[in-house]
């Protein structure tokens, strides 16, 4: 793990390559897995009151599971907030274009302008999951097979995942910190190239 200020960052996060592939997965991270994304403290009023500029993008079924259990709801495994899901299975906020592919109907109605939050943090951050160590916030690189094609094209592109993930850690931790991240990845990409 690198210290930058108060995070903790696995060096997986440096060192692994990544590039999201949807025309290969067809973001099947969207469908796939026992519960919903995590969504922060902050989010969870965010997405009560966005909810009806939302609706309008998102499919019947996602609607109804919004309507019985909540813009968000609690992670049945660890009790933390997380978006609904349709059925146990896909997040209520999909929706699918139509060549099948998963997208976001809040990302959707950010992108017409309809709302000012792009998605929750950790859908934007993937394959980087965030969690607490004492007074630090960790940032690990999540494996998942599914994800298979995004490793390879990040292998291909040169990419490693914090460069993949750029804007969405300037979202979350700002330009400085980003800019510290880089600065220390080079360095420690450097000193692994010489071992």
């Amino acid at each position: 793990m690198l210290q930058i200020q108060d995070t903790l960052v696995s060096d997986e996060v440096i060192l692994e390559s990544f590039v999201c592939d949807l025309s290969r997965c067809h973001g099947a991270c969207c469908v796939e897995g026992d519960c919903g994304a995590p969504v922060e403290e902050s989010e969870k009023r965010i997405l009560e009151d966005l909810l009806p500029r939302i609706e309008p993008y998102m499919r019947p079924e996602g609607i109804e599971a919004v309507r019985l259990q909540g813009a968000w709801t609690d992670d049945p495994y660890d009790h933390a907030p997380s978006t609904p899901l349709v059925n146990g299975r896909e997040c209520a906020y999909l929706t699918f274009s139509p060549d099948g592919t998963a997208l976001c109907a809040i990302e959707q109605a950010y992108r017409d302008g309809r709302i000012a939050f792009q998605k929750p943090i950790s859908c934007h951050l993937y394959p980087i999951r965030l969690s607490r160590i004492l007074s630090f916030t960790a940032l690990n690189y999540h494996r998942w097979d599914i994800c298979r094609d995004a490793c390879a094209l990040g292998r291909k592109l040169g990419v490693p995942v914090y460069e993949f993930l750029r804007e969405p850690l300037i979202r979350r931790f700002g330009q400085a910190w980003y800019d510290e991240l880089c600065l220390t990845a080079r360095e420690y990409a450097r000193q692994i190239a010489r071992r």
